[in-house]
């Protein structure tokens, strides 16, 4: 179900706000009807009064996985519906058969629902799924086409592709018309009608608006509306030989579905003159109910080292660059799900980037700041060693006795305190981060070097005596001994004062676990700049692979569980990969942001 608004929390204000509640306040689409289901002008006047204050739309093609800008524009149009009494639609705008497919409808459903959104039962009439298809509409689209023709607004062209690009001119040139634009309505929808039934060769003509060849925006130069296309569809098969361009089907859409603000990236807002022309249109000959919808643009997400090009993300899962649509560096939805991303970061990540009309750039770090943020309060706490030597305690045997592990515990989370204690012991052998030795140390160091002493945490305070190495000249075994009386929480235990504080695991409990460390998947910020080869800015350093150890209270966790390893950041056990006796964890984010520190 759509999450609740959040009362205690206003949203901040923006201008698609505004803009709804202006229209609310002056009843701009307070008398429109609702059929029950998408329809055109007669299946809606033949229904009741929309009880949805609004209606508005996500309308995913499903010729790829979605990324991070699909999610902000699913949690904008979801959440405005919530948020103002009314509904949202999930509808796939598959008008182009050749890139899309079943395998990526069912993702774009299951991404929609993890963000915690749903079609279902969305809104006032419980009854409803507002999950549609545009190739459900496709014959409406046909009948909207020959209306076009029939009062004159549309025309069969069979030029070529090049002849039309030339004479549809240019910034500084108008267009010049089409010889076969002068034909009449009688000959075109004859035309149009051998190109539905497959009289006509692929690419051998186009069903054209006939606007203005001379318009200032290129968009309006009679552009095109049908092309001959033999092509399976996933859903009509091979019903249809023609295919509406997405320029005219998209109104179309918001049209039948009787939504209210279409609403949609800048790149769009060139097309909003055709969006309101073929809709006036339409309204006129009575195919569509009134008032119609109207499209409004925001700027679409800019995020530093990402590329949000499906072709170019596809590029890299077909060359192998990286491990599928969901490897947990790519900034598909399911790639953020696999890396340990949760719906409410996401949620709080579109909230602080607002809406806005003006494109800019938003550094990653805000993402991974809203990752934290969430993961903070809720993710329990775990000690792992994920570049690990072994720390061996000299005197333990004199002073604990010889084979003796002594218990160690830990709140499961520090602010929480209902939540528990981990448990875990201690022994003769632990494992320490490898960085945690220095022999001769640099300044402000505080951890182990030959005679300093620290505190293993939870545990007990110890002196480093040195360390033994191999012929290399590499650390094998960090040696110290242990303090007695120094156990943390146990009388006396602070007389001694440290200034260094070490995690570590013991030997004797510890969970071997692969540990996968990601990181950002480009070294640039913005990985195309100056013409680059975006392939060339690959980071060579965005996966590294290491064997860890990982207290014993992570021996049984499930997949997809999130954790803060003290010291080193938020992990995930990996979806796919982790099982039971094979522990996988991947790296969602480091405690804090150390890009361009």
């Amino acid at each position: 179900m759509t999450p609740p608004a959040d009362k205690e929390h206003p949203k901040t204000s923006n201008f698609l706000r505004q803009i709804i509640e202006k229209d609310l306040a002056e009843g701009t689409y307070a008398a429109r009807q609702w059929g029950g289901s998408p329809g055109d002008a007669a299946h809606h006047a033949a229904g009741q009064p929309d009880p949805a204050k609004v209606r508005l739309r996500f309308p995913p093609e499903p010729n790829g996985y979605l990324h991070v800008g699909h999610a902000k524009s699913i949690c904008l149009n979801f959440g405005l519906a919530r948020d103002y009494n009314g509904v949202c639609h999930l509808r796939f705008d598959d008008t182009n058969p050749e890139k899309e497919d079943t395998e990526y409808v069912n993702a774009i459903k299951d991404a929609v629902q993890w963000l915690g959104f749903d079609w279902h039962n969305n809104g006032p009439l419980g009854q409803e799924v507002n999950l549609y298809q545009a190739s459900d509409y496709f014959d409406f689209m046909y009948r909207a086409a020959e209306y076009l023709i029939e009062s004159g607004n549309a025309y069969v062209d069979e030029q070529s592709a090049d002849e039309m690009r030339i004479n549809r001119g240019d910034f500084v040139k108008p267009g010049t018309n089409s010889p076969f634009r002068s034909r009449t309505p009688a000959e075109n929808l004859a035309r149009f009608r051998e190109m539905r039934d497959g009289k006509l060769a692929d690419g051998a003509a186009v069903l054209r608006a006939k606007i203005d060849m001379a318009s200032p925006n290129i968009n309006m130069r009679d552009p095109a509306i049908y092309r001959i296309r033999r092509a399976h569809h996933h859903n009509t098969g091979d019903t249809w030989c023609i295919y509406p361009m997405y320029t005219y089907a998209h109104p179309i859409e918001d049209a039948l579905e009787q939504i209210t603000h279409s609403i949609c990236t800048l790149e769009f807002e060139d097309q909003r003159p055709f969006y309101d022309w073929l809709l006036d249109k339409l309204a006129e000959g009575g195919l569509i109910a009134s008032p119609h919808p109207r499209q409004y643009e925001f700027a679409r997400l800019n995020l530093t080292y990402v590329l949000t090009s499906k072709r170019k993300l596809a590029q890299l899962v077909n060359e192998k660059r990286v491990n599928g649509w969901d490897d947990p560096r790519m900034p598909t939805i399911v790639g953020l799900r696999r890396r340990g991303y949760t719906p409410e970061a996401i949620h709080l990540f579109a909230e602080r980037i607002g809406v806005t009309k003006s494109d800019s750039w938003i550094d990653y770090s805000t993402l991974e700041g809203a990752l934290r943020d969430t993961l903070d309060p809720v993710a329990p706490r775990a000690m792992a060693v994920l570049d690990p030597v072994k720390l061996v305690l000299t005197n333990w045997d004199e002073v604990m006795g010889a084979g003796k592990l002594d218990d160690c515990s830990a709140p499961v989370h520090p602010h929480h305190p209902e939540q528990g204690k981990r448990e875990f012991k201690i022994g003769k052998e632990v494992w320490i981060e490898r960085t945690d030795y220095e022999e001769t140390p640099p300044k402000g160091f505080f951890r182990l070097f030959p005679g300093n002493k620290v505190r293993l945490k939870y545990g007990h305070v110890i002196e480093c005596t040195g360390a033994t190495k191999d012929a290399n000249g590499k650390v094998t075994e960090v040696l110290a001994t242990l303090i007695p009386d120094t156990k943390s929480g146990t009388p006396g235990s602070d007389a001694i004062k440290v200034k260094g504080v070490i995690t570590w695991v013991g030997v004797n409990d510890a969970v071997q676990a692969e540990v996968r460390l990601y990181d950002r998947l480009f070294t640039e910020a913005h990985p195309e700049a100056d013409g680059k080869d975006f392939l060339e800015n690959l980071n060579p350093n965005s996966l590294s692979v290491v064997t860890a150890y990982v207290e014993p209270s992570l021996a049984a966790v499930g997949a997809g569980q999130r954790f803060q390893f003290e010291r080193h950041g938020y992990f995930v056990t990996d979806l796919k990969d982790h099982a039971a006796g094979k522990a996988v964890f991947n790296r969602v984010t480091g405690m804090k942001d150390s890009w361009g520190k």
